[in-house]
């Protein structure tokens, strides 16, 4: 405890600096917003490729999930990325690929006892008022411990739309009908399941191996139309991007398209506009111009993955979330965190603490910074450092709303209606009615609780004030709630935010 509150110490110390020609009471308005952001984003990735559920079956995968999820809400988790398609397959029932072997242990088995993954997952994270978002991996047709397809794998039906290298098997990119294909796989489950976003990764064309060239001859000669290959390769990734996007929204307008890539745009060696690092780039091995798909709003959030340390030799931490935030440019930007990484390295300027919060300093103080991913789920719940610890005890003390993203959607839903306390078997408890609505984007999804004492003032945009968030229409009251004001809003699905209606207890 004692180091949690030296670290809350100077955490304020940072901020306080940083607060120059602030009046008092904006210094104390803008202090309180740094240190409990109302809207922030709290993400933390969950993935099946580290078989860590492997043949487990079902009783012993949702004991697991529910243990990691209960843990991550009281660490202030607010959305889930939930891999759901690692290597054209699914960790949910679909017709169009074979069930994962990293749920079953073989590609193509049935899980038995039945069960859905990805529905429970949406149902279960709902239920705790997180996010669900559908992880999928575009391209990847086969990783490299896989030694048996199904034979319902898309591969034995068009076996000449694929290209192996290095161990892995692709969906070739230069080919049409794989972008129209996987999009069809995308709006399948954004039209099944409930799901708040489609979520992809870094794996576009694969990272280099040894100087062996990909082998996409074939589709270069027959729709490279005199372009460079590779102008035509991130051609053909923006073309994807961008028909994904459109095709998520064409189902559900208000599901959330978002990816996460490698943590280096380009080196400033190659570009003026580059980073001052010496890595391997998006746009020049992997074809990925993410600052094109930001420019043209192709995505809703980016997450580069900015795993290494602070003073790192090829690939500083403080370089690139800086040279990030400077070109978030009109789409939200998260931080892509190494939960292990973070507390293996000592703080530079502090050697008897980690990095933790030096990098949480940064990402709180710099704009088009809107909140974070932790890498990976368990990381956070093993609790190395006392890395969960910090995030309950300071950084994610207060619960927050997802930042909002206008550019889908800015309209509020109307204010609930008819609140009454009723007492049940569970206590008092505050039920409301959800409030009319003409359309889906109009619809209340989730609901926002506050709490005031009496006579408080009731200030909506204080996070220290609200306490709790769901999709229900009902809230427990706790023992101490009389002598209390509760004011409930309603959320739509961008959360954007009613009015408050007022209960005094």
């Amino acid at each position: 405890m004692k180091y949690i509150i030296i670290l809350a110490a100077l955490f304020v110390s940072a901020i306080c600096k940083a607060e120059g020609s602030l009046s008092p009471k904006e210094k104390n308005v803008h202090k309180e917003a740094v240190l409990n952001p109302k809207r922030e984003f709290r993400g933390a990735w969950i993935q099946c490729v580290n078989n860590q559920w492997t043949g487990i079956g079902r009783e012993r995968m949702q004991q697991t999930l529910t243990m990691q999820l209960d843990e991550l809400k009281r660490c202030g988790i607010n959305a889930i990325m939930f891999q759901v398609r690692a290597e054209a397959d699914a960790l949910y029932e679909s017709k169009m690929e074979p069930w994962s072997r990293y749920l079953t242990a073989e590609q193509g088995r049935v899980p038995q006892p039945y069960w859905d993954p990805l529905a429970w997952m949406v149902e279960e994270c709902h239920r705790r008022g997180m996010e669900c978002h559908a992880w999928i991996n575009p391209y990847r047709a086969k990783t490299k411990g896989t030694t048996a397809l199904a034979a319902s794998h898309p591969y034995f039906k068009n076996p000449e739309r694929f290209f192996h290298y290095d161990g892995l098997m692709l969906f070739d990119p230069g080919q049409p009908e794989n972008r129209d294909y996987i999009c069809r796989v995308a709006m399948d489950i954004v039209e099944r399941y409930d799901v708040d976003g489609l979520h992809i990764d870094d794996y576009f064309y694969p990272y280099p191996a040894n100087g062996l060239p990909i082998p996409d001859d074939a589709s270069y000669g027959k729709y490279g139309n005199g372009m460079s290959r590779d102008d035509w390769r991130r051609d053909n990734v923006n073309k994807f991007i961008k028909q994904l996007n459109e095709s998520v929204k064409s189902v559900k307008p208000w599901c959330k398209f978002g990816v996460s890539p490698f943590g280096i745009y380009r080196n400033k060696k190659n570009d003026p506009n580059g980073s001052e690092t010496n890595g391997l780039q998006n746009y020049d091995d992997l074809y990925a111009d993410v600052l094109e798909w930001v420019r043209q709003g192709w995505v809703d959030y980016n997450i580069p993955q900015i795993y290494w340390q602070i003073g790192h030799p090829t690939a500083d931490y403080e370089t690139l979330i800086r040279w990030w935030s400077e070109n978030a440019g009109a789409r939200h930007l998260y931080i892509g965190q190494d939960v292990e990484r973070t507390v293996k390295y000592n703080d530079l300027r502090n050697p008897y603490e980690h990095q933790m919060r030096a990098k949480y300093d940064l990402q709180r103080s710099l704009p088009g910074v809107e909140g974070s991913c932790q890498w990976y789920a368990k990381a956070v719940v093993d609790n190395p450092g006392n890395y969960a610890t910090m995030l309950k005890d300071s950084y994610h003390r207060h619960l927050a709303l997802a930042p909002l993203m206008p550019w889908i959607d800015n309209k509020a839903p109307k204010k609930v209606r008819k609140p009454a306390i009723i007492a049940t078997k569970d206590g008092p408890t505050l039920f409301w009615t959800a409030p009319k609505a003409k359309t889906p984007m109009d619809q209340a999804a989730w609901y926002a609780i506050y709490r005031f004492r009496k006579g408080e003032k009731q200030n909506l945009d204080d996070a220290t004030k609200l306490v709790h968030i769901t999709r229900n229409t009902f809230y427990n009251l706790p023992e101490d709630a009389l002598g209390h004001v509760y004011v409930i809003t309603a959320l739509d699905h961008m959360q954007n935010e009613s009015k408050g209606v007022k209960v005094k207890l």
